[in-house]
């Protein structure tokens, strides 16, 4: 009996530490995959940025109405060249 006692509490302190242990590597692999998936979320917020940028500087009246004249051959409205539709009714 009395050498049972000392071998159960060592074989539980044994066990204590290799539990010790294991936690803190599974606290040490969750953190790196913290900071992993943070750094993510970093940079997908910047490219989200700059595709926010390049959707407004592409979307600007000036460069679609440049577009239009340059590759569509488009004009401007005018008076003269408008021409108006007269529905008949019966």
């Amino acid at each position: 009996m009395r050498l049972r006692l000392p071998f159960i509490l060592a074989v539980l302190l044994g066990l204590s530490a290799l539990l010790l242990v294991n936690s803190q590597y599974r606290a040490r692999k969750l953190f790196i995959e913290l900071e992993f998936a943070q750094t993510q979320t970093r940079e997908l917020e910047i490219e989200w940025a700059q595709l926010q940028l390049k959707q407004s500087t592409l979307s600007k009246h000036a460069r679609i109405e440049e577009k239009a004249v340059n590759e569509l051959n488009m004009t401007r409205v005018t008076p003269a060249n408008t021409q108006f539709l007269k529905i008949s009714t019966p």
